[in-house]
């Protein structure tokens, strides 16, 4: 039998055994390819999950078209104002203050008070979020709420009650109130149409911010987005 040689068995192992070689441009593909694939499955895991949101029985973002709602029950019950101290959920008074409320849903679905300002902070009275013309209503406030302790309280203004400034709403604007305190009647300037049922300490956060001499924050404070939910 004829003998290999040594050079010849060196190539045949190298045949045999040498790994295959990839190249950099196979690898760079390869790579795209799966995080195109990547990208494509997180974009349609977001895509329905959105969807299943927006189909959603029992909540809403405010933007969320309200036409189909005709029945009053069907109306969302609960308005929760993010600010920029919190969250502050607030129970609306479909029923006893149905125009107003209607309003503000309205407003909500049009982005009105996604960042609103707090224009006016009284502390032991009233936060004000709007843009206000001008410093008469808020500082016929402010007399007036030095002389509460002498006048006859009415209990639709307690603590933590939500409201709007009638002069706006006839005029179109819709300005936001909530009372830190139980406050003298304000029927001729105030329409209460809901209440604060979860983040007063978001509120009297609110109510502790630096002001000037006109109680206007010296920071700037105020309502980032509106989420509305028939049921909490």
């Amino acid at each position: 039998m004829a003998r290999i040689k040594p050079q010849a068995l060196l190539l045949q192992s190298k045949k045999k055994k040498g790994p295959t070689r990839i190249s950099v441009a196979t690898i760079v593909m390869c790579n795209l390819i799966i995080a195109l694939i990547a990208l494509s499955l997180v974009t349609t895991y977001r895509y329905w999950s959105r969807r299943s949101l927006d189909h959603s029985g029992s909540d809403f973002s405010a933007s969320a078209e309200m036409d189909a709602f005709a029945n009053k029950d069907d109306l969302p019950g609960y308005a929760i104002l993010n600010t920029s101290k919190g969250y502050i959920t607030v129970e609306l008074y479909k029923d006893g203050s149905p125009e107003v409320v209607d309003r503000f849903l309205d407003l909500c679905q049009k982005g009105h008070f996604k960042g609103m300002l707090f224009s006016h902070v009284i502390k032991h009275y009233v936060i004000k979020g709007g843009d206000s013309q001008g410093l008469g209503v808020a500082e016929d406030w402010i007399s007036k709420g030095k002389l509460r302790s002498q006048l006859v309280t009415s209990p639709k203004h307690e603590a933590f009650m939500l409201g709007t400034t009638k002069n706006k709403l006839e005029n179109k604007g819709f300005e936001l109130v909530i009372t830190t305190a139980p406050i003298p009647d304000l029927n001729d300037k105030l329409i209460v149409f809901g209440r604060v049922v979860k983040g007063e300490d978001v509120v009297q956060e609110i109510e502790e911010v630096d002001t000037d001499e006109h109680y206007r924050p010296k920071s700037p404070v105020g309502i980032t987005s509106v989420t509305l939910k028939r049921e909490i």
